[in-house]
């Protein structure tokens, strides 16, 4: 039993909840604070408090008097523990079941259920909720947290099934879980009740921003674009954060663009970059905008400020003591047209358009920029794994040689196809084992060969433009020897075959031949040996159907 009353005459009833409305004050007075040592040293030492708050009250048996009391200290213990740590863990479900079976305590309930899940131990809860009205407010605020933690796990199903007995409906039937949390119309706080760091109807604002945006965003990714926009617009008419604002005008732009609709897409993009710092996801979204519009200048330029923009360090807000929206949002996807990658991504992405749209020497600067960027950097390491977006670094120094060489920099190609060879030849010996291996199926066709291949054909080009015929075709030869003596024509052709069609470099084993042979046929052609260059074009042709290395 706990006890009636102190030597001053109040109830420690009355003692409780003065402390628990003292530590909502502290953490209040914390997320004010413009000192990060001060704001988070207060806000823990809020935390430690409501944990002994609440150790002290579940010591005691369940009673209806205390249990709002009690529900609300979890309730604001759960908020603020989440809100430091940025995310929901574990200990907040076991946290939410433990006030759960306290309720049913209360009515002799408990029995084996203690063995029964989350799901199981709501619904019975709710069930007998009615014969509880005081505890209904606390029970909704406590039902806000476990939404909370089902979407942000995405556990959509129950968070539904959560939602339908909240709102009183039996059917069990799957509803729209947006007009669900639209339904939910959790009880008026009373205004004698105890400090909450977060009421249920706040829960339900952040919830409905949350999953609306979630639903809109994916919508987006899989094309159902007129779902898209109603999500969206949802988001946008609500109560959202200026940082998560941004991320909605930017994927309503893509959505406009995806739709044709280019200068609705055009407004919405500026709006996002009016309403915030993180320019970069409606910038990347501005380039592809122009780029289907063809304005190839606006789509660099705007590739150009995404990159110092990626360069800027963003400035995030310090996070609110509450459950904020951001807290329930997935992690960046990398297929969501909001992820605008690392600094060095988006200067690929510069680099390559400027290559593909012939501005060949401001490519070949972005790219030794980036090289720079890369290998000064203790982020990649020379061979990144092939699961990375983009390309590895050696495909890099490939993509860099080819800018030079249409810049007119041949011997700057040149030395830097020395730098990728002199950092491959130490794969160079395992090549042939490499190469058995793809023969037998075992494993797939391997990247290295392809590369030091390529960087040959590169060199080859380069002393073509540097009028070095000799030097060209010895390069064009070693291109070639090492292709034709990695797979032999003549030795396991079907097996050779069967194999290279399920290898994802196939394609570029079949044009690197191709393209060694034509480029070594035309240096054969300018030197008039005229049947050497027949030779090699007709076995272009015979690699690649519908080739015309003469026209």
């Amino acid at each position: 039993m706990f006890c009636q009353t102190t030597p001053l005459g109040s109830s420690c009833l009355d003692l409780w909840r003065e402390k628990n409305d003292r530590l909502v004050r502290q953490a209040k007075v914390a997320q004010n604070s413009g000192l990060t040592l001060r704001r988070q040293q207060l806000a823990q030492d809020a935390l430690e408090g409501l944990r002994g708050l609440l150790h002290s009250l579940q010591g005691l048996p369940a009673a209806v008097p205390v249990l709002p009391l009690e529900l609300t200290v979890t309730c604001n213990f759960i908020i603020l523990r989440a809100s430091l740590a940025q995310g929901f863990t574990e200990d907040q479900a076991q946290d939410i079941q433990q006030g759960l079976e306290r309720v049913l305590e209360t009515q002799e309930q408990l029995g084996p259920r203690l063995e029964q899940g989350l799901k199981e131990l709501w619904d019975c809860v709710l069930r007998v909720s009615s014969l509880l009205p005081e505890l209904l407010s606390a029970l909704h605020r406590l039902a806000g947290l476990q939404a909370a933690l089902w979407l942000s796990a995405d556990r959509l199903g129950d968070l539904a099934l959560l939602l339908e007995t909240l709102n009183g409906s039996q059917s069990g039937a799957s509803e729209d879980l947006l007009l669900l949390l639209k339904t939910w119309s959790p009880p008026a706080e009373e205004l004698d009740a105890p400090l909450t760091l977060q009421d249920a109807q706040g829960l339900k604002d952040v919830l409905l921003t949350a999953f609306a945006y979630r639903q809109g965003l994916q919508e987006l990714i899989t094309g159902n674009l007129d779902r898209a926009l109603s999500s969206l617009h949802e988001v946008a008419s609500g109560l959202c954060p200026r940082p998560v604002l941004v991320q909605v005008y930017t994927a309503l732009g893509s959505c406009h663009r995806k739709m044709g609709n280019p200068q609705r897409a055009l407004l919405y993009l500026v709006a996002a970059l009016k309403e915030g710092s993180a320019w970069g996801p409606p910038l990347l979204e501005a380039s592809r905008l122009y780029q289907q519009l063809g304005d190839t200048t606006a789509e660099l330029e705007s590739l150009e400020l995404l990159v110092e923009a990626l360069n800027v360090p963003c400035r995030s807000k310090a996070p609110q003591f509450l459950i904020e929206v951001e807290l329930l949002l997935p992690p960046p996807d990398p297929a969501s047209p909001l992820h605008c990658g690392t600094r060095s991504q988006a200067k690929h992405v510069l680099a390559s358009r400027c290559l593909q749209t012939g501005r060949a020497e401001d490519a070949a600067e972005h790219y030794l920029d980036l090289l720079a960027l890369l290998l000064d950097s203790s982020e990649p390491r020379f061979f990144l794994p092939r699961s990375r977006p983009g390309p590895c670094m050696p495909e890099l120094f490939l993509e860099a040689a080819v800018a030079l060489i249409q810049a007119g920099r041949a011997q700057d190609a040149l030395t830097l196809c020395e730098e990728l060879l002199s950092r491959t030849s130490s794969l160079l010996p395992k090549i042939s084992r490499l190469w058995e291996d793809a023969r037998k199926g075992t494993k797939e066709l391997p990247y290295c060969p392809l590369w030091v291949s390529a960087t040959h054909l590169l060199q080859g080009q380069a002393w073509v433009q540097l009028g070095a015929p000799k030097m060209a075709v010895s390069e064009f030869s070693r291109c070639l020897e090492l292709l034709f003596r990695a797979i032999p024509e003549d030795k396991g052709q079907g097996a050779a075959s069967n194999c290279e069609q399920g290898c994802k470099s196939d394609a570029a084993l079949q044009q690197l031949r191709a393209a060694a042979l034509i480029s070594r046929g035309l240096e054969w052609v300018a030197s008039g040996q005229d049947t050497k260059a027949l030779q090699d074009f007709l076995l272009a042709v015979q690699i690649c159907p519908g080739l015309s290395p003469c026209t």
